[in-house]
């Protein structure tokens, strides 16, 4: 006998799928008892709370709502199309999927869709012929808008982890500009000191104070910042440029050539 939800053991690795406690007790045993297993097949764990809508799944750090309309008929459509629009106003994401397994259900739901005014894709509507297709379709959508939020996440992270190596790599080019700094220096003055603007400022004391360099190279440090012969030299400069140029043509938008 499938697993009832109260007894569902697996890990929610997909996510968590909340249902709505008194729409639970509108359905068939066997639906629930369906819904009970698709879900463990599928990794969500399945919890019964008192929520405004049927369903919330989150998934992938994302939430997405459901109305789920397994009977439509003339005495409840008022009821679902109003609960509809207060619904919308409350979740970015809502869908409501509603099964329409004869003709006559289906009359009924495109007259009442016009009758109560409702907008194209606010929300989305998701006709089905039946509540197990309906409710398959709602995990892949909750699934694949998580699996879509991780991936933009991941693509986030990785700029800001290729942006920070980046920054990392042109502070050490340019603070082992310093004559008898090296890489491990340097490294040393970002961790104790920081940014080339807090070097620049910092003291001999202070750079002693925080770091285990040599005075002769604290004091090296020090003039390097204060005395134009040593940032301005000709040497210098011409490394510094060396670095600077190409992040300037890389940062340049880039024109359509004529023929585009």
């Amino acid at each position: 006998m499938p697993p009832t939800p109260s007894h569902i053991s697996n890990s929610g690795r997909s996510g968590v799928c909340l249902m709505r406690n008194t729409w639970k007790e509108e359905q068939h045993p066997y639906f629930i008892n369906f819904i009970s297993t698709f879900l463990s097949a599928n990794s969500f764990r399945l919890n019964c709370v008192p929520i405004a809508p049927d369903f919330i799944f989150n998934s992938g750090g994302l939430s997405v709502a459901f109305i789920f309309v397994t009977n439509l008929d003339h005495k409840n459509v008022s009821t679902i199309f109003n609960r509809v629009q207060k619904l919308r106003m409350q979740f970015t994401r809502l869908y409501v999927v509603i099964s329409l397994p004869a003709r006559e259900e289906i009359d009924l739901f495109f007259q009442s869709y016009f009758k109560f005014g409702m907008v194209m894709g606010k929300p989305t509507f998701l006709p089905v012929q039946d509540p197990e297709m309906g409710f398959e379709k709602m995990v892949k959508i909750a699934y694949s808008s998580g699996v879509c939020k991780q991936q933009n996440i991941g693509e986030r992270l990785n700029a800001e982890r290729k942006e920070s190596v980046q920054a990392m790599d042109l502070y050490l080019k340019v603070v082992t500009l310093i004559p008898s700094i090296d890489k491990h220096d340097a490294n040393m003055l970002n961790q104790a000191i920081g940014s080339v603007q807090a070097i620049a400022k910092a003291s001999k004391e202070q750079i002693l104070e925080n770091t285990d360099l040599s005075i002769d190279k604290a004091e090296i440090i020090s003039m390097f910042f204060r005395e134009p012969k040593f940032y301005l030299s000709p040497k210098i400069v011409e490394v510094l440029y060396k670095i600077v140029a190409p992040i300037v043509t890389e940062s340049q938008p880039k024109l359509k050539s004529a023929s585009s």
